[in-house]
C-alpha cells in the first residue's frame, strides 16, 4: 500500500483528476472553493473520499462512482474538527436554539497529514458564513484566522494547546429505547430458541386465560340454579373443576418451559455481549484508554451487561407476557360483553399518556445514575490498587471523604429520580382501582337490567383483575426498560468506537524479520503541539541505539510510534523495507520485546508471568529465560519457586525482582526488536548491576532501542541519538559526542555534577 503525500493546499479549484467527473456530476454550482480528500472510512480503514465546499454548500462523495451528498450550511449547521493521536475527525453538527450541539449528521476521518486541508475547508465555510452575516460577499475572500485562534470557531488558544475546548466537546446522543433493538445482533444466533420460547409463552398465556372463562358456566349453570332450588349436576361440576385443574397444570408446565428456555438464551446473549465488548476494548488504541477511567469501563462491562441480562431474562419476558395477556383478555372481554369491555379500557389512554411523559425523564435519569455510579466505582479502582501510596502518605481519611462525596452524589441523583418514580407508580395503581370500580358499578347496572348474567360479571371481574394487574406491571417495566436502554447505550458507546490505529485493508505478510528499522521524515502531533518533527533514523539489524534527551524531548513518543501504539502524522516507519502500517498490528508487535521502567505483573504464578507472551512455553524454556535474566536464583528462594503466586501488579516482590521477571518475559518470546524504556531508572546501584547483566543477555543479536535516565548505562550502545523538542540534534558514539562538547556533553556534565553533589551529601551525612 502506498501513502499519498500530505495535501499542501486545499483552496485551489483543481481537484485530483480521478474526482473531476464526480464533482461535475454535482452540478455547475458545485465548483470546489476548498476540498479535502479523506483517506479513512467510518471503520478507520484506508479508503478514499472527497469532501468539498462550494458557495456555502458542503458536498461529499464516498468514492469516485458514489452518489454525491450535499448539506446547505445555514446558521444551524457547523463543521467541527479535532484530532486524537493520528486521526483527524470532522463532525457535521446541527446546533440548537442556544447554539449548542444537538445532533450529529455525519462524521469523516482522515490522517493527520491532511489536517491542513481540513482546516482550510472549514475556514472557507466560516468565511462564507461571515459574508452572509455582514450582507456582502467581500468577507468570503477574507484571511484565515489568527494563529492563536481555533481554526474552527476562532476561540482563543494557547500556542501549545492540543485541542480547542469549544470545538472538541462531545455531541452527547441521548439514550433511546431503540438502542435495545441493536441487541438483536447478539440475539440473532439464538433466533430459533427465541421463536420456541415465544410459542411457549403464547401457549402458556392462553392457558392462564381458560379458568376465568370456565367460571361462567360454574356460576350460571351450577351455583345460581342450586340457590334457586335446582339439583347440582355433579358431572358438570367435575368436568369444570377438571378443566380448571388441567388449565392450571398446563399453564405451569408451559410457563416453566418458556422461562427456562428464554433464561438460557438471555444468559448466552449477555455472555456474548460481555465477551464482544471486552474483545473490542482490547482492540482499541491507547488513546481511548487515556481518556477513560478504569472504574467506568469496569462498570460498563460488568454491571451494565448484568443489567441488560436481567432485563432480557426477566423483565422483557414479563413485558411480552403482559402484552399477550392484555391483548388476549381484551379479545375475550369484547366477545363476552362489548359495553363492559369499553368500560374496562377507559383508564388505558391516561396510563399510556403518563408512561409517555415519564419515559424520557426516566431514561436520562438512569443514564445519569450510571455515570455517577461509575464515579463511585472509579474511586475504588483508583484507591485499592494504590493502597500502599494511600497509607504511605496517610491519606486514608481523604480517600474515605472522596468516596463519601461520590456516594453522596450518587444518593442525590437517585433521590431526584425516585421522587418522580414514587409518584408515577401509585398513580397508575390508583387509575386501575378507579377503573375496577367503574366496571363494578356498570356491571351491576347491566345485571339489574338483565343484559348480562352474574356469571358473566364474575368472569369479567376475574379477567379485569388479571388485566389491570398486567397493566400495572407494564407501567412498572418503564423503569427497567429505561435502565436497560441507558446501559445498552453505554455498552454500544464502546462498541461504536473505532481504533485510531487502523488495520490495513490489504495486509502485507511480514517475512522473516531481520530487525532493520528505518524512520523516514517521521512527524507526530498532539493537536497543535508537534512532538516529533521530521525525524530520520536508520537502525541496522542487531544494532543498539540509545535515545537520550531532556524530559519531553519525544523519546517515549518515538517508542510508541515504533510499537504502533499511535500512527505517524507524516512520514513512515519501515521494518526490513515494509511500512509497519501495511502489516497487521499483532503481526508486527509479535516481533517486539518491551521492557518498561515500571514492569507490570499480573496476578498469578511466577511461571505464568514469564510465559505471558508465550503461553505454550514449556517449563524448561521458562527456566532458561529466567536464568538468562538472572532471576532463577531468587525465584528458587520463593516458597513455591516458579509456582509462587504474586499479588496484583507484583506485590510481594522488589522492584528489581519484578524487572528481571519482565526481562525474562521479553527473552522468552525471542523478539527481533527490543525496546528498553528506562529499564533501570527506579532501582538502586546494586540491583542495576544485576539487571544490567540480564540486559546484556537480552540485547545480544537483537535490534535494540534503549532509553536510559543514567547516561552511563548507554556506553555499550553502538550509537546514541540526542533528541530535543522532537528533533534529532546529535548522533554518534558516547566518546564522539563527548568530544563534540554539544548537547550530549552538557547532559552528561549535568549528571556528573549531580552525582558528585549527592556523594558530597552522603559524606556530610
Amino acid at each position: 500500500m502506498s501513502y499519498p503525500p500530505p495535501v499542501a493546499a486545499a483552496s485551489t479549484h483543481a481537484v485530483p483528476p480521478a474526482w473531476r467527473a464526480t464533482v461535475a456530476s454535482a452540478g455547475p454550482d458545485a465548483v470546489p472553493e476548498a476540498w479535502l480528500q479523506t483517506d479513512l472510512d467510518a471503520d478507520l480503514a484506508f479508503a478514499d473520499g472527497l469532501l468539498w465546499v462550494a458557495r456555502g454548500v458542503l458536498y461529499w462523495a464516498q468514492g469516485t462512482h458514489a452518489p454525491v451528498q450535499r448539506w446547505v450550511m445555514d446558521g444551524t449547521l457547523t463543521l467541527h474538527e479535532h484530532d486524537h493521536h493520528g486521526v483527524v475527525t470532522l463532525q457535521l453538527v446541527r446546533l440548537d436554539a442556544e447554539g449548542q450541539p444537538s445532533e450529529r449528521l455525519a462524521v469523516w476521518h482522515c490522517t493527520l497529514g491532511r489536517q491542513l486541508a481540513a482546516r482550510r475547508l472549514i475556514e472557507r465555510l466560516q468565511a462564507w458564513r461571515q459574508a452572509r452575516h455582514e450582507g456582502g460577499a467581500a468577507a468570503a475572500d477574507g484571511a484565515a484566522p489568527q494563529t492563536l485562534q481555533c481554526p474552527v470557531c476562532a476561540s482563543p488558544m494557547e500556542p501549545d494547546e492540543e485541542s480547542c475546548s469549544v470545538c472538541t466537546q462531545v455531541v452527547q446522543t441521548p439514550p433511546t429505547t431503540r438502542t435495545l433493538l441493536r441487541l438483536w445482533r447478539f440475539a440473532h444466533p439464538y433466533r430459533w430458541q427465541l421463536a420456541l420460547g415465544f410459542a411457549l409463552m403464547l401457549a402458556s398465556t392462553a392457558a392462564t386465560l381458560v379458568p376465568p372463562y370456565l367460571t361462567i358456566p360454574l356460576m350460571d349453570d351450577v351455583l345460581i340454579p342450586f340457590q334457586n332450588g335446582q339439583p347440582v349436576d355433579w358431572w358438570l361440576v367435575a368436568a369444570l373443576l377438571g378443566g380448571l385443574l388441567g388449565a392450571a397444570l398446563l399453564a405451569w408446565g408451559l410457563g416453566w418451559a418458556k422461562t427456562y428456555i428464554l433464561a438460557l438464551v438471555s444468559e448466552r446473549i449477555g455472555a456474548d455481549l460481555r465477551t464482544t465488548t471486552y474483545e473490542h476494548l482490547l482492540g482499541l488504541s491507547l488513546e481511548y484508554f487515556g481518556n477513560r477511567r478504569t472504574g467506568d469501563l469496569m462498570a460498563r462491562i460488568g454491571s451494565e451487561t448484568d443489567r441488560i441480562n436481567i432485563f432480557l431474562s426477566l423483565h422483557l419476558l414479563d413485558f411480552a407476557t403482559d402484552v399477550l395477556m392484555i391483548l388476549m383478555t381484551a379479545v375475550i372481554l369484547f366477545s363476552i360483553s362489548p359495553p363492559l369491555a369499553l368500560a374496562t379500557l377507559l383508564p388505558l389512554p391516561l396510563i399510556a399518556w403518563l408512561i409517555h411523559v415519564v419515559r424520557d425523564r426516566l431514561r436520562t435519569g438512569f443514564e445519569k445514575i450510571d455515570r455517577v455510579w461509575a464515579e463511585v466505582t472509579s474511586v475504588l479502582a483508583d484507591t485499592i490498587p494504590g493502597i500502599r501510596v494511600v497509607k504511605a502518605f496517610a491519606q486514608e481519611a481523604r480517600e474515605a471523604e472522596r468516596f463519601r462525596e461520590a456516594n453522596r452524589h450518587n444518593l442525590a441523583v437517585n433521590d431526584r429520580l425516585n421522587r418522580l418514580w414514587s409518584l408515577f407508580s401509585p398513580t397508575v395503581t390508583l387509575l386501575t382501582e378507579v377503573g375496577l370500580l367503574v366496571v363494578w358499578g356498570f356491571g351491576i347496572w347491566l345485571v339489574a337490567r338483565g343484559q348480562v348474567t352474574v356469571g358473566v360479571l364474575s368472569a369479567f371481574l376475574a379477567y379485569i383483575g388479571r388485566f389491570y394487574t398486567r397493566l400495572d406491571s407494564m407501567s412498572r417495566i418503564a423503569s427497567v426498560t429505561q435502565k436497560a436502554a441507558a446501559g445498552a447505550k453505554r455498552i454500544f458507546d464502546i462498541l461504536d468506537h473505532k481504533s485510531s490505529v487502523p488495520e490495513p485493508a490489504q495486509p502485507v505478510p511480514l517475512p522473516t524479520v531481520r530487525g532493520h528499522l528505518q524512520l523516514q521524515g517521521v512527524t507526530f502531533r498532539y493537536g497543535n503541539r508537534t512532538v516529533i518533527q521530521g525525524l530520520d533514523l536508520d537502525i541496522r539489524p542487531g544494532e543498539m541505539v540509545g535515545l537520550v534527551g531532556h524530559s519531553g524531548s519525544g523519546k517515549s513518543t518515538l517508542i510508541n510510534l515504533i510499537c504502533r501504539f499511535y500512527d505517524v502524522a507524516e512520514g513512515r516507519i519501515l521494518i526490513d523495507g515494509v511500512d509497519v502500517r501495511d502489516v497487521r498490528v499483532a503481526d508486527w508487535r509479535r516481533h517486539i520485546g518491551l521492557v518498561l521502567q515500571e514492569p507490570f505483573l499480573f496476578y498469578g504464578t511466577i511461571a505464568d508471568n514469564i510465559a505471558y507472551g508465550r503461553p505454550d512455553a514449556t517449563r524448561e524454556q521458562i527456566v532458561a529465560a529466567a536464568r538468562a535474566a538472572h532471576a532463577h536464583e531468587f525465584i528458587l528462594r520463593l516458597p513455591q519457586g516458579y509456582d509462587t503466586l504474586v499479588g496484583e501488579r507484583g506485590q510481594g516482590l522488589s522492584g528489581g525482582e519484578r524487572q528481571r521477571i519482565s526481562i525474562a518475559r521479553a527473552l522468552l518470546i525471542d523478539p527481533k526488536v527490543l525496546i528498553l524504556d528506562e529499564a533501570t531508572a527506579s532501582v538502586d546501584t546494586e540491583t542495576e548491576k544485576e539487571i544490567q547483566k540480564a540486559l546484556d543477555n537480552l540485547v545480544q543479536g537483537r535490534t535494540t532501542i534503549a532509553i536510559a535516565h543514567r547516561l552511563s548505562t548507554l556506553r555499550r550502545a553502538d550509537r546514541l541519538v540526542v533528541m530535543d523538542k522532537g528533533r534529532k540534534v546529535e548522533e554518534g558514539t558516547h566518546d564522539e559526542l563527548l568530544a563534540r562538547r554539544g548537547a550530549y556533553w552538557r547532559l552528561y556534565e549535568a549528571q556528573q555534577r549531580q552525582a558528585e553533589a549527592e556523594r558530597e551529601r552522603w559524606k556530610e551525612a
